[in-house]
């Protein structure tokens, strides 16, 4: 049963039910086992946090900043900062220090909470140019401090502050007098588009948020959720708080790359994902069937058709599989789908929520078809995280992002824009009036800049409306639809379309380094490094025949003519990504312009 409790409140509601149950695992950086950490530890933590916070004279709607990897202590600050009504303003650990410098400045953040010695340095270095800022209070005891450093403490010191007075009474008082518009969090954008926004997030946002997926998404109590995608963005934010109010368990994720890691010991039955995690799922399932042997191949190749038929042509459209589908489903399942999902430590699988990005239809399917729970949905920062996901108790469509939660007003308007009302929509970004006002119409309709459409109940998403291209001969092109009906390609890692004001589609593409290599291994091509590789003229062929048989589906002014293969990754470092990996367009057509206008000489 989902806990209604306020955030203020919820996590010592939830220790007085649970008591010594397990609320929280982690295993820390260098540690072997994941430890545990009970209802009752985890409300206690909040409190000296809150009682901390007033001994640093934190006022309400003052800001605090936490800077971290996925951490117990990132959500003992939020809590902790939420019973005080002080608002928590989380930051990627990726971030660089102008991103940290912006959005301190921005907000005006006198507090951060830092993680590691990575965070810690960026850090360091902000405070002592941005006079708002002034302490860093610091989550990892191997952290070692700048000589310079006379004002940062660690996590434990802070703890003590709040150990050293009683003020439970002053926090228990600043929580009743909680106000449903106070702020809980400033989320900032990713800044495809230019400077970070702070997305203002509302207790009401929450709690509405909260109240309209009781029922739709069948958490339990007795769930295991692995959280690896970072507490900063909304999705894993909001997805952990909804776990946490049906008395789930977080297994928190340090490091992202170590996921799979962690899949294997944590043995989760639910975690929300981005496509792209699938995507190399899928990926490294295709290069088994393809490696396999004669009988092992055919086999491989008979489940996922049984699985496909079983799981979507028959489950997904709540219809009853026939006796005969059921047996054969049965013998795959055993002889094929469990050992997979015991490998990849999700046998005990229930809920898969997946958003973030257009979802590859032929990913989805093989997800569903290996029967694991997916839920696919649409949703922003803007709007608290869902608009809509799948409901498992009512037909699911391939390619649609499920049903609308309850409690939104949505209608479709010029453009097929996507418009949305509702407490789970932000009034607002922070101290951007003008931003707001471009966002937010004189009605009251956000506009998401999506474009979709609706059948049967269930709604389609078709382009991200400020992300369309428009060639010189006139014609439109959605670049994600064409990357994600690409990027499965077992030689493709990374595609990014160029179009705008061109005469033709073209693309920028990171291969995967390991096919390519593997290929031209097997076609004896002599190269002398990954650049050297991605010029060869056959490599370029193997490529491009790959884009060409999949992008058939497409009109011919859609189709990408012409690619160039590079030899590096788009990356974070160097600014082509956000913290969320989205591509930043304009830096990528600034930084290959020589190389994209190099494709148009000759057409």
């Amino acid at each position: 049963m989902q806990n209604r409790s306020p955030l203020t409140t919820l996590i010592h509601s939830q220790a007085e039910k649970y008591g010594d149950r397990t609320a929280l695992r982690f295993k820390g950086s260098g540690e072997r086992r994941w430890r545990n950490i009970s209802w009752r530890e985890f409300s206690q933590k909040v409190k000296l946090v809150s009682s901390a916070l007033l001994q640093l004279h934190v006022g309400v709607q003052e800001k605090v900043g936490v800077f971290s990897q996925n951490m117990p202590e990132c959500l003992y600050v939020n809590f902790g900062a939420y019973a005080i009504r002080a608002v928590s303003i989380p930051f990627y650990a990726t971030s660089s220090e102008s991103q940290v410098k912006y959005i301190v400045t921005d907000a005006s953040i006198a507090f951060i909470f830092v993680g590691e010695q990575a965070e810690y340095d960026v850090a360091f270095r902000v405070l002592q140019f941005t006079p708002c800022l002034k302490r860093l209070i610091i989550f990892s005891k191997d952290v070692v401090r700048n000589a310079q450093d006379h004002t940062s403490i660690y996590f434990d010191e802070f703890l003590h502050i709040g150990l050293a007075v009683d003020n439970i009474a002053i926090v228990e008082q600043l929580s009743a007098s909680l106000q449903p518009d106070d702020l809980a969090d400033i989320l900032y954008t990713s800044g495809t588009t230019g400077l970070s926004k702070g997305v203002m997030i509302t207790h009401l946002m929450y709690e509405a948020a909260i109240k309209a997926h009781d029922g739709p998404m069948p958490i339990r109590e007795d769930d295991v959720a692995l959280d690896f995608l970072p507490f900063t963005h909304v999705f894993e934010r909001g997805w952990a708080y909804l776990c946490l109010t049906y008395g789930a368990t977080l297994a928190i994720n340090l490091r992202p790359e170590e996921v799979l890691q962690s899949m294997r010991e944590v043995r989760p039955t639910c975690m929300c994902a981005v496509p792209r995690f699938w995507e190399k799922v899928y990926g490294a399932v295709q290069e088994t069937v393809r490696t396999s042997g004669p009988v092992q191949k055919k086999i491989l190749l008979e489940a996922l058709a049984v699985g496909k038929e079983y799981n979507v042509d028959y489950l997904a459209q709540r219809r009853e599989p026939p006796m005969k589908l059921k047996l054969k489903y049965k013998f795959y399942e055993g002889a094929a789908f469990s050992p997979l999902l015991r490998r990849l430590g999700l046998e005990r699988h229930h809920l898969f929520p997946t958003a973030g990005a257009a979802i590859p239809p032929v990913v989805e399917e093989f997800v569903r078809t290996i029967g694991l729970g997916m839920i696919t949905g649409y949703g922003m920062t803007e709007t608290t995280a869902s608009v809509s996901f799948d409901r498992l108790d009512q037909k699911i469509t391939i390619g649609s992002v499920g049903r609308v939660l309850g409690g939104l007003e949505i209608k479709i308007g010029d453009n097929s824009e996507i418009l949305l009302k509702g407490d789970a929509v932000t009034k607002g970004y922070f101290r951007k009036a003008e931003v707001t006002a471009l966002a937010i119409d004189d009605e009251g309709w956000f506009h998401t800049g999506d474009a979709g459409y609706f059948r049967d109940g269930e709604l389609f998403l078709t382009e991200r409306l400020k992300d369309m291209f428009k060639t010189s001969n006139g014609k439109y092109i959605a670049p994600q639809m064409l990357e994600s009906k690409l990027c499965v390609d077992r030689y493709i890692d990374q595609i990014v379309v160029i179009a705008d004001q061109k005469k033709f589609v073209s693309a920028l593409v990171i291969p995967n380094y390991q096919q390519v290599e593997q290929f031209a291994q097997d076609n004896k091509i002599a190269y002398a490094d990954c650049g050297d590789l991605c010029r060869n003229p056959q490599v370029v062929e193997l490529v491009m025949y790959r884009i060409e048989t999949l992008q058939q589906e497409f009109a011919n002014y859609e189709k990408v003519k012409k690619i160039t293969l590079l030899p590096e990754p788009f990356s974070l470092a160097k600014g082509e990504l956000t913290n969320t990996l989205k591509v930043k367009r304009a830096v990528i057509n600034e930084r290959y312009r020589v190389l994209i206008d190099k494709m148009y000489e000759s057409r």
